[in-house]
């Protein structure tokens, strides 16, 4: 349950990438990120690559195209899972079909995003793609620093209760 619980959270979070991707891209003009779990991690795959105005403008059709083919939220799947989740009796197969179901539309969402994101990417010069990938690659280091030190967290919060119990 917490897997199917964290594919359609992790799903959600995505789409609120593809969003705010979607509002408009900027280039270096947008503001510095303030955490990636706020903002989603590629919502601003382009930050600190400093864009031409012809690029900028590609990357604004390309979004424009896909937000355009871009099928709409399915809002009764969300009310559908509410009712479940607030139901006098709790039916996890009811709820796991339903979250698989929204879990397969996110798939689809990201898939495409990934395609358009794959389309910006070959828009960079060779220079801005460097960049580009050295600025993952930072990001890729704090997430890591970010689970390591959640992860030593979690271990003395287990060793501190385990050796409370005994």
């Amino acid at each position: 349950m917490r897997k199917v619980t964290a594919a359609v959270m992790a799903s959600t979070l995505a789409f609120s990438a593809f969003s705010q991707a979607a509002g408009g891209i900027t280039g270096d003009n947008e503001p510095p990120m303030e955490g990636i779990a706020q903002r989603g991690s590629q919502s601003h795959m382009f930050e600190g690559i400093s864009l031409t105005e012809h690029q900028r403008q590609q990357m604004r059709d390309l979004m424009q195209r896909a937000r355009h083919d871009q099928p709409p939220v399915n809002v009764s799947e969300m009310e559908t899972m509410h009712r479940l989740v607030t139901a006098e009796n709790f039916d996890e197969n009811a709820v796991r079909a339903q979250a698989e179901k929204m879990a397969q539309e996110q798939v689809t969402r990201q898939v495409e995003m990934a395609r358009v994101r794959n389309q910006m990417f070959h828009l960079l010069t060779p220079e801005q793609q460097a960049v580009l990938n050295q600025k993952h690659q930072q990001r890729m280091e704090q997430l890591r620093e970010v689970a390591r030190m959640q992860q030593s967290s979690d271990t003395k919060l287990f060793s501190s209760s385990t050796q409370r119990s005994q």
